[in-house]
């Protein structure tokens, strides 16, 4: 803004207007605690009418420590003079950040600066510039700013600047900020996340650049994904294989569907479809010492954890019959199945109870098992539909299909992605949990990765196994979540500003597109993710087709989870 005002200007109470423009100013009276670097993209997002004008001048270093020190000693006289209530607490958190920061200064980690603010909502009428000012002080108030409308002092507040006086700034232009503080005002991405041979993963919120990832490129190869319904992580999700095949063309995958999702998709790339529920015409052995690489002994192991997983109501004597009768089962040529386990049990005169469990495999839901593996070895991509398995089946079968990706990605050259929708379906059993997480901590060795999505990580949390596992991700995004707790926050180091935020990010059909925020390594992005139109109408088509069959799957009688 000029230091003159136009010659062709009217001054209102709250506005200006310059030419055919009108100006409506904001200014800040209060900043909240903490925000995330970048925080910007979300309160000025691109294609907003609005400007920031900023000028920041460091204090001296001695001036600095005495600032500090003047606020501490406020906050420490307070607190001795017996203040109580409400206030103690935050008397408190004030002096003790007063002596971190001094000793930051101190250190020369920290500086002090003198920051003059502004910003101005443009607009051609005065009610769109006044609104598009209320929509900002509103964004701004989410996180947890307060502001003020310079009110009879518009043509003060658009002139203002750090080189006058005190007396001729209005209220809530200059604050006082750490370089942490100032270094959030700026809504610049580091180049250092963009990996020129990755996929597009979205588009910076602050400014639309985009920002690629390349999973290859560093120490683990393993991503999340988390969101609840209709956030856009399946199709999120999908888009990232279909990228990374076009970047990858010798990219294996293999997908874990419980709810039956992507078959549509899985075919449309080439791929064969394992339905688990009633078989069909691609089926798994669970018990094909393949999956080890031809090691009966470790796959005799793997095994009895499989059929517990199954039967976890075994007793101790029948699960050392299990075991027996499986190591010796083991110890003989060929390729074992059910039919054989069962009569090693009978003419060991193993335990009754145990023969009638595993009927299910000879008569039973699960007799489709009982049998050689059909599914094409060499195809290069597989999805895994669970989706109408019996809850108490279901652990069952994700151990055996853990078991053969994990022999999969051992035994295969190249590029490997394992997507792992409903993540959380897995954590749910220690078994299934700890060989995911073993998944993910090998995934390096065997050039794979996993891309896991689920609704939330607070089921991740509360095992070991679980936070071992979101250790190993690379990246994690985080699209719309319902809540986000103090141990999800704590975990990956979220600020308060964005876990007020993530709550209210925008949905593919709210805006068209996802709201994410990314965390890569230390850097926190907020990214849209966007699809192109050949992407968006080829992924949609393929989804809408997995619905209705879904539908029609649930109105012909047949469950799902």
């Amino acid at each position: 803004m000029s230091s003159e005002t136009p010659r062709r200007s009217a001054e209102g109470p709250s506005w200006l207007r310059v030419g055919r423009r009108f100006l409506a100013p904001l200014l800040l009276r209060r900043f909240p605690p903490e925000v995330a670097f970048g925080f910007l993209g979300q309160v000025i997002p691109p294609g907003s009418a609005v400007e920031m004008a900023l000028q920041a001048r460091r204090v001296p270093g001695e001036r600095a420590l005495a600032l500090i020190e003047g606020a501490r000693a406020v906050a420490e006289t307070e607190l001795l003079a017996g203040a109580g209530g409400s206030d103690r607490p935050r008397l408190e958190v004030e002096r003790d950040e007063a002596y971190e920061l001094g000793r930051s200064v101190a250190g020369r980690s920290q500086e002090l600066w003198t920051v003059g603010l502004r910003l101005v909502a443009h607009g051609p009428s005065r009610p769109s510039a006044e609104a598009e000012r209320l929509r900002l002080s509103e964004r701004l108030a989410a996180f947890g700013f307060a502001s003020r409308v310079p009110r009879y002092e518009v043509v003060r507040a658009l002139r203002c600047g750090l080189d006058e006086s005190p007396e001729s700034r209005p209220t809530g232009y200059v604050q006082t900020l750490t370089t942490d503080g100032l270094a959030a005002l700026f809504p610049f991405s580091d180049e250092s996340v963009l990996d020129p041979r990755g996929v597009l993963v979205g588009l910076a919120l602050s400014d639309a650049s985009p920002v690629f990832l390349d999973r290859w490129s560093h120490a683990s190869h393993s991503w999340g994904l988390f969101g609840t319904t209709g956030s856009g992580k399946s199709f999120a999700s999908a888009l990232t294989v279909l990228r990374s095949r076009w970047m990858r063309p010798d990219l294996e995958v293999v997908v874990l569907d419980p709810l039956g999702e992507y078959g549509p998709f899985v075919k449309a790339i080439g791929g064969e479809v394992v339905r688990l529920a009633d078989g069909g015409a691609r089926t798994l052995n669970p018990l094909d010492p393949a999956t080890t690489g031809g090691d009966r002994r470790e796959k005799a192991g793997r095994v009895a954890a499989i059929v517990r997983a199954l039967f976890p109501s075994l007793s101790d004597e029948e699960g050392a019959v299990l075991d027996t009768t499986v190591s010796r089962l083991y110890a003989a040529e060929g390729v074992p199945t059910f039919a054989q386990l069962s009569r090693e049990v009978g003419a060991s005169g193993g335990s009754e109870r145990l023969l009638r469990l595993l009927e299910v495999f000879l008569s039973g839901s699960l007799r489709f098992v009982d049998g050689p593996t059909t599914l094409d070895p060499e195809v290069r991509t597989v999805g895994f539909d669970f989706s109408g398995i019996p809850d108490e089946q279901l652990p069952f079968h994700l151990a055996y299909v853990l078991d053969w990706t994990y022999g999969r990605l051992r035994s295969r050259p190249g590029p490997k992605l394992v997507l792992v929708d409903e993540a959380h379906l897995l954590v749910r059993e220690e078994s299934t949990a700890e060989f995911l997480d073993r998944l993910v901590r090998h995934m390096r060795h065997f050039a794979a990765g996993v891309l896991l999505l689920s609704q939330g990580p607070e089921d991740f949390l509360t095992r070991p196994s679980g936070r071992a596992l979101l250790r190993n991700l690379h990246a994690t995004a985080f699209l719309r979540l319902n809540e986000v707790s103090e141990a999800t926050g704590a975990f990956f180091g979220l600020g308060k500003a964005e876990r007020e935020w993530l709550p209210k990010a925008r949905m593919p059909r709210e805006a068209g597109y996802a709201e994410s925020l990314w965390r890569i390594g230390e850097w926190h992005l907020p990214l849209a993710i966007v699809a192109s139109t050949p992407e968006f109408e080829f992924l949609n088509e393929l989804f809408a087709r997995a619905a209705a069959q879904a539908a029609g799957s649930r109105t012909s009688g047949r469950g799902g989870l």
